[in-house]
């Protein structure tokens, strides 16, 4: 704790306000009204924490108080909740206990709390192994009890409003954990608000230019849509007040993070993107019973005034997704000719879809239990139990593994008897077989798919009914994981590897030691590494199971190495080390250099040791952070590649700053072009790139079809602004649509 320091009277005075603010909302709720538990709960707090301020100079209270106010008035959670997340850094950051807590508060909030001091130094924590594992202990706690995720994603999501006051490596850091884990998890548990919420500042911190442009087209295209809104809707108002729904209808716009996102996935620019409104509206159905069916009798009135999109209408009533949101959405055509998206939404399902599974005990309380959602998702927290079980060695892998869990577009499947399963969209024969039972997805050779025979890696589509075939001599490969897509079927598919790998490695090292006995020789640490090199297997452990697997037979060479006998060895090792030297030479040409800011001490990093990552290309010019592996090099990387995004999740105290110091250097580009074909457009493309630019073009693969032209033109160029300068030019010749950098 810092040295304690008196807050003045404004501060009282703020901290004061903000706690009556929390009470206000929560006695607007239905919650049993218990406002002394509460003002207790902030007592005990604020003279736990007094004197503290946070990085932004402000009482540290502010912090719990407004974590409180997000679980009461953005989730809709109750005093329990609240309470708790008024204490959740108490015993963290000061002298009490969680027995403490136990005395004061009860056994209830004392477990919350505990939940909660548990996994706190994860998120912030120094070693990449202890921030996977307390993310572990994070999932875990919600089979103890799910509150524990919700005030930590509130945490997370105060943490982000205020993130100005952290150092550059410290808002990367951050805001990369929150896109890869955090928003994703709020997704899974229904907080599609608070998700939005924490994809756009990320977005933010990682990527302010693309942000400020995104934003700034927003506003100046906002009454444009105002416009458009008012038009669209007016004959839709007329139409459901005729009913006489009771409802309300609402415009929003679609997130700066999802625009970029679309742009990105679908090299599209701004002007490209056609669905940035859309339409809710809410209704209060006439009783429970009526609710689905009133939510089709509003779809029927609008196809009665406007035509809607044939492939584009998305049936989340009757089948709710795997998190619980249910709507109805449609696209329909506005008398200006453009699509627009109508959610269609009861105030039941708009309250799960704005507050998640919070909103689904509301409903519980009163009596209406929808027991379709909370099996979906007991579904869900069941399969991340079976993860959690197995012990995964790699950050990084049970990161990926918990991660396939999270976002995915579902699909629906029978089994022979016509029970229903849910799956991410994407997923084979393989991946069904494991969520029936591990037994029938270790045995399984194929299945009959609509009574059709199918392989193990055919891909399911929605409305599929599947019956898995098994055999008991089947044995899991290491191929299986090529097209294993959800994480229960890849976590378990690793899990037996790893087993076998184990049984190979011992078999190996019987084989390797008969082999020594029997020749009379011995093996030293030096020589071992020495028959390493010599297979190319990384250490020790890869060479014994590779003994043991038969993929390396003991024989002449390893007896010669083992005897001293290296010159030949030597020899080996030269040519091995000339070929190095020469693909380190290539590898230098053509990098410019950066600058890496040293906002962070990490021992052994040599900050003049780095390369750029080949999962990226950065270019002078690009956003880019530097990442430091454990043998102190460092890597560049583009700030929204996806590789960086899990380094900054799994590693994130390894993340170093950096700037470009551009020097006369080439870095490969790759555009991607659309237009009409017409005569004369590749001359002029060529005449931009190769006269006017001076740039070479390495390759150029275009394609017609229809009329119409697309493809790459791969460049070497010296930095980002040539390449904007290219761009700019391309897109002013006649009939070309699209010209956007295409990612790796």
């Amino acid at each position: 704790m810092s040295e304690e320091i008196l807050f003045s009277p404004d501060e009282e005075r703020l901290i004061d306000e903000a706690f009556q603010h929390l009470v206000d909302t929560y006695l607007q709720t239905k919650h049993r009204k218990k406002v002394e538990l509460i003002t207790k709960a902030f007592q005990f707090a604020r003279q736990a924490h007094n004197g503290v301020r946070r990085h932004s100079g402000e009482p540290y209270i502010m912090h719990p108080i407004a974590v409180a106010q997000i679980v009461c008035g953005e989730i809709g959670l109750g005093s329990t909740s609240i309470c708790s997340a008024l204490l959740h850094d108490v015993v963290e950051d000061t002298e009490y206990t969680i027995d403490d807590i136990k005395n004061v508060f009860g056994p209830k909030i004392a477990q919350i709390v505990d939940g909660l001091t548990k996994i706190a130094g994860g998120i912030f924590g120094e070693k990449a192994s202890a921030q996977a594992e307390n993310f572990k202990k994070l999932l875990l706690t919600m089979s103890d009890d799910i509150r524990v995720i919700l005030i930590k994603i509130a945490d997370r999501l105060h943490n982000m409003r205020t993130l100005d006051s952290m150092l550059p490596r410290k808002q990367y850091k951050i805001a990369g954990e929150t896109l890869y884990l955090y928003a994703p998890l709020a997704y899974r548990l229904g907080l599609n608000k608070i998700k939005t919420e924490l994809e756009d500042l990320s977005f933010k911190y990682e990527h302010p230019t693309e942000f400020k442009e995104i934003q700034e087209k927003l506003n100046f295209s906002r009454s444009e849509m105002d416009s458009m809104y008012r038009s669209f809707t007016q004959p839709i108002i007329e139409r459901l007040d005729a009913m006489g729904v009771k409802y309300s209808i609402k415009g929003r716009l679609k997130s700066p993070y999802s625009i970029w996102k679309k742009m990105n996935r679908n090299s599209l620019s701004f002007e490209e993107i056609f669905d940035i409104l859309a339409v809710r509206i809410v209704f209060d159905p006439s009783s429970p019973e009526k609710e689905k069916s009133e939510c089709f009798d509003i779809y029927l009135a609008l196809t009665g005034i406007y035509k809607s999109h044939p492939d584009r209408l998305r049936d989340w009533v009757t089948r709710p997704k795997a998190n619980g949101y249910q709507a109805l959405h449609i696209t329909l055509m506005s008398n200006e000719g453009r699509w627009v998206e109508v959610q269609i939404r009861s105030r039941r399902m708009d309250d799960i879809a704005e507050q998640g599974i919070a909103a689904h005990w509301k409903y519980k309380d009163n009596g209406h239990a929808y027991e379709e959602d909370e099996t979906e998702l007991g579904h869900w927290l069941e399969t991340i139990k079976e993860i959690l079980e197995d012990p995964q060695p790699d950050s990084m892998d049970f990161l990926d593994t918990i991660k396939l869990n999270l976002y995915s577009r579902e699909i629906f499947i029978f089994t022979p008897k016509g029970e229903l399963r849910t799956l991410p969209a994407g997923s084979t024969v393989l991946d069904f077989a494991f969520t029936i039972h591990s037994f029938m997805g270790t045995n399984c050779i194929g299945a009959k798919v609509n009574h059709k025979l199918e392989a193990i890696n055919y891909e399911l589509k929605s409305g599929d009914q599947v019956e898995i075939l098994t055999s008991k001599s089947q044995k899991v490969s290491p191929e299986w994981l090529d097209f294993a897509t959800t994480a229960k079927a890849r976590s378990k598919i690793k899990q037996l590897l790893r087993k076998e790998a184990r049984e190979s490695m011992k078999f190996g090292e019987a084989l390797f030691h008969e082999f020594l006995e029997n020749e009379g020789l011995q093996a030293t640490p030096e020589k071992i590494e020495s028959i390493c090199s010599l297979h190319g297997m990384e250490d020790r452990d890869s060479l014994m199971t590779a003994i043991g697997r038969k993929k390396i037979v003991l024989g002449e060479s390893e007896k010669n190495i083992l005897k001293g006998e290296s010159s030949w060895y030597k020899r080996f090792w030269s040519s091995l080390s000339t070929k190095s030297s020469s693909s380190d030479k290539k590898s230098q040409t053509g990098n410019g250099k950066v600058n890496v800011k040293q906002t962070l001490q990490i021992s052994d990093v040599d900050m003049h040791n780095y390369s750029y990552a080949t999962c990226c290309n950065p270019v002078p010019g690009d956003a880019v952070l530097g990442f430091a592996d454990e043998n102190g090099h460092i890597t560049i990387h583009k700030l929204k590649c996806e590789t960086a995004n899990k380094l900054k999740a799994a590693n994130g105290n390894r993340i170093l700053a950096v700037k470009w110091n551009i020097e006369n250097s080439l870095f490969p580009v790759n555009i991607f072009i659309k237009g009409l074909d017409s005569i004369g457009t590749l001359a002029k493309m060529t005449e931009i790139i190769s006269k006017k630019m001076n740039v070479n073009m390495t390759k150029l693969v275009l394609e017609s079809k229809e009329g119409v032209f697309e493809g790459t033109i791969s460049l070497m160029l010296n930095n980002l602004k040539d390449l904007e300068t290219i761009q700019n030019s391309l897109k002013k010749i006649p009939g070309i649509t699209t010209v956007v950098r295409k990612e790796e």
